[in-house]
């Protein structure tokens, strides 16, 4: 399905954002040339930027490819704290680490071979900033995991809100609106995901319409 979010507003959020650096310019080039999905550089800038503002010690990933995304939290976290990415391709996770070594980030790095459902299970809270990124129909089961993990004050950040895969939007909001759709099942993941996550007394959610949709839940209490 066609992306809503116009490229105006990501080429002019990639152009406000924080640069990125060599080893992020790489990353974007292995994307294009293997056609690998990733947030890209204007939601990258603001997963570093959040991950500041929270003041972030420790985060978690559900879903983390070759590691674009943990290399911009990577930055924030500035040598301190303790990134988990969690990811089913041994290869994409060895690229991962690779990356986050030549960036001096691996100190800070934990990488998981396996379901990131099963690995979070592991792991002790509190997380500072979740990003859930793995198969859209199983969103809202890593939600419904990880967020008794989530600290007070952190955020909980969900990728293709809006697009992704066949993820149509307007059924999204149907959904949410109440409305009886005939979609597929990523698009009801991703409203099954909004619909459990707005409905969390304990958490805030807006949308960030950047990428393909960042939807950011703030842990209230």
């Amino acid at each position: 399905m066609a992306n809503p979010i116009p490229d105006t507003v990501e080429s002019f959020a990639e152009v406000v954002g924080p640069d990125g650096d060599e080893i992020i310019a790489e990353m974007d080039d292995y994307a294009e040339r293997e056609g690998f999905p990733t947030v890209g550089p204007a939601v990258g800038g603001w997963l570093e930027l959040l991950a500041r503002m929270v003041d972030a010690e420790r985060i978690f990933e559900f879903g983390s490819g070759y590691g674009y995304s943990a290399y911009w939290f990577s930055r924030a976290l500035d040598g301190d704290g303790e990134i988990v990415l969690t990811e089913v391709d041994e290869d994409e996770l060895d690229l991962a680490e690779e990356y986050l070594a030549r960036g001096d980030f691996d100190s800070t790095a934990h990488f998981e071979l396996g379901d990131a459902i099963d690995t979070v299970e592991g792991y002790d809270g509190p997380f500072d900033v979740v990003l859930i990124d793995n198969e859209k129909t199983r969103y809202r089961e890593a939600f419904e995991t990880v967020r008794e993990k989530v600290a007070p004050g952190g955020v909980v950040l969900a990728d293709n809100a809006v697009a992704g895969g066949t993820i149509d939007s307007e059924d999204v909001q149907a959904l949410l609106e109440g409305e009886a759709v005939d979609t597929d099942e990523m698009s009801a993941g991703i409203a099954d995901y909004l619909e459990a996550v707005r409905a969390a007394p304990d958490f805030q959610t807006t949308l960030l319409p950047v990428g393909e949709g960042v939807a950011v839940s703030f842990r209230t209490e």
